[in-house]
């Protein structure tokens, strides 16, 4: 995929998908209606969000709209498959989805099992094909190397057959976008370990990103919420769960030198992974078309490299 096809600016699904909370049809749609009026392009989705939800959702909205018009990106590793046990009322809380538990995850990073996941995921999008696949998560399965093992070579073979056209992996943790930005993918997605509040990913996965060709997709930016708003506070999400001190404090002192220099902290957030050169977009998601709407503005609006400079001055970042 050649990098102009890449949209800076995309949007990730969970959401739609009832993350943290629910929204109905008509409220995911007019979500998704506000992207793509902002002219976003690049729409990020997963089997786990929602056991599926996301991406049929996903799929309606984008039904009738010209195929070449958007970039679409699913995710492998998890096989949905229905629970048995289910009672009838039970929700995947478990995994933060508001959404019925009639289907179970499965872990599955075998050939095969890629290639189902895939084939559902089209099923469930009603689209022919995906642009992109990342391996989702596999150090989820207790067994990173193996499931890279066989998951690498598995991609790499759907793109060799013109099934997709290119592929990755994503996950929040620092190890396995390591043995991803080793295995010369054509992208990393990476969530929320390029942030303003955290950056392990800077020290080895963007040099080996830089040395192989690999593009970064820089999720999470906002770490759950903590630099989601000018004035970072002890009840906001730090990846899904509560915000630790340390962290609530330097979020807060970035905070304060972004009000230093008249910069939202969200905009700063959302334009600090692209200071990084293998960074090739940003995806972010929300539930609310006018926090959208905000973050559209806040990805184009000028910031003065002074404060990039007090920053680093503050040792805040790298």
């Amino acid at each position: 995929m050649a990098e102009r096809e890449l949209p800076t600016l995309g949007f990730g699904t969970a959401n739609i998908g009832n993350l943290l909370g629910v929204l109905s049809d008509d409220e995911a749609w007019a979500v998704l209606d506000a992207a793509w009026e902002a002219g976003i392009r690049y729409f990020d989705t997963a089997p786990h969000y929602g056991l599926g939800l996301a991406e049929r959702r996903l799929g309606a909205f984008l039904r009738g709209k010209p195929r070449e018009d958007y970039v679409v990106s699913t995710k492998a590793g998890r096989l949905l498959e229905p629970d048995p046990t289910w009672d009838g009322q039970a929700l995947d809380l478990g995994d933060s989805y508001h959404v019925p538990a009639s289907l179970v995850r499965r872990w599955d990073f075998t050939a095969v099992g890629i290639r189902r996941s895939l084939e559902a995921s089209l099923d469930r999008l009603g689209l022919d094909r995906v642009d992109i696949l990342y391996l989702h998560d596999p150090e989820g399965t207790g067994d990173l190397e193996g499931a890279l093992a066989t998951g690498v070579p598995a991609v790499q073979a759907l793109k060799h057959e013109g099934a997709v056209q290119a592929v990755g992996l994503g996950s929040m943790t620092t190890r396995a976008l390591e043995l991803g930005a080793d295995a010369g993918l054509d992208l990393l997605m990476v969530a929320g370990r390029l942030t303003l509040a955290d950056q392990p990913a800077a020290a080895r996965v963007v040099p080996t990103c830089a040395g192989k060709g690999t593009r970064i997709v820089a999720a999470s930016v906002f770490n759950s919420g903590v630099l989601a708003t000018d004035d970072p506070d002890a009840d906001a999400l730090y990846q899904y769960g509560s915000v630790p001190s340390a962290v609530l404090e330097k979020a807060r002192r970035i905070a304060g030198v972004c009000r230093d220099f008249g910069v939202p902290l969200p905009a700063a957030a959302l334009q600090y992974p692209r200071r990084f050169d293998p960074v090739a977009a940003v995806v972010t998601g929300t539930g609310d078309p006018d926090q959208l709407r905000q973050n559209v503005a806040h990805a184009s609006r000028e910031i003065p490299e002074e404060l990039w400079a007090a920053l680093v001055a503050e040792g805040l970042i790298p």
